[in-house]
């Protein structure tokens, strides 16, 4: 997609801070992070969310997984992180890219409070 933030970044056309990348997805540092480490999982193939995957991205999405955990791993995150999909934009999505979250560096506290 032309005009699509995520895709111009994996194209290379606006710069990221690029910490991982494979044939299927680029990791990047999120400009406005919400936590110490903040990094975005963004796969190559623009698929706008989680509802608009079909089953042959099943795997797409487990590879991301295991991506984030190497990604923690990698970037000493440890064990405390949180992994995000904002689905649409009632969930928060602000980007219309598939992407995951990868927040640590620090405790997190819950979602939502009661």
């Amino acid at each position: 997609m032309s005009d699509c933030l995520f895709c111009k970044i994996i194209a290379g056309d606006i710069p990221a801070d690029k910490i991982y990348e494979d044939d299927d997805m680029v990791a990047f540092r999120d400009i406005a992070p919400q936590a110490p480490q903040h990094i975005l999982i963004v796969p190559r193939k623009h698929i706008i969310n989680l509802s608009d995957l079909s089953e042959t991205e099943d795997a797409l999405i487990g590879k991301m997984m295991r991506t984030a955990a190497k990604i923690a791993a990698d970037e000493s995150i440890g064990d405390g992180y949180r992994t995000i999909i904002n689905n649409g934009a009632p969930a928060g999505q602000e980007v219309f890219h598939l992407h995951m979250h990868i927040l640590g560096g620090a405790p997190l506290g819950p979602l939502v409070s009661k």
